[in-house]
């Protein structure tokens, strides 16, 4: 039988639940640090909604976000806000620390944190 590799389908990889699971760990420590919380508001729950919606879609599931509000348009959809080199940390590494508490496999969570690197640059949009 020929394993398939985790990587070419990251969403399958790692499930539904899980994935939620760590979208809803990584805002228990966003809406805790301060370096990045005032970008987010007050009540978590639809931010996590949403970013649970894009997260399937941006790991290779259906495409939940686009059907829900449209093509997600990243860099123009956080051009409001003031993003920093330091809430570009601030994120990763809530997100890694997520990663690691719903115990995604290395090589997977490896893979998911260069992407998430990737996109977080992007979003730069204020030096420090």
């Amino acid at each position: 039988m020929v394993k398939k590799n985790p990587l070419s389908n990251p969403y399958k990889a790692i499930g539904t639940e899980k994935l939620y699971e760590m979208v809803d760990r990584f805002y228990y420590y966003v809406e805790r640090d301060d370096r990045i919380n005032h970008l987010f508001p007050g009540d978590f729950k639809e931010t996590a909604f949403k970013q649970k919606l894009f997260q399937v879609q941006f790991l290779g599931g259906p495409n939940l976000y686009i059907q829900e509000y449209g093509h997600p348009m990243m860099k123009a959809r956080h051009m409001p806000f003031v993003i920093t080199p330091e809430a570009r940390d601030a994120w990763l590494e809530n997100m890694y620390q997520a990663m690691l508490d719903v115990e995604i496999p290395e090589d997977l969570r490896d893979f998911l944190f260069q992407r998430y690197t990737m996109t977080a640059n992007h979003m730069v949009n204020t030096p420090d």
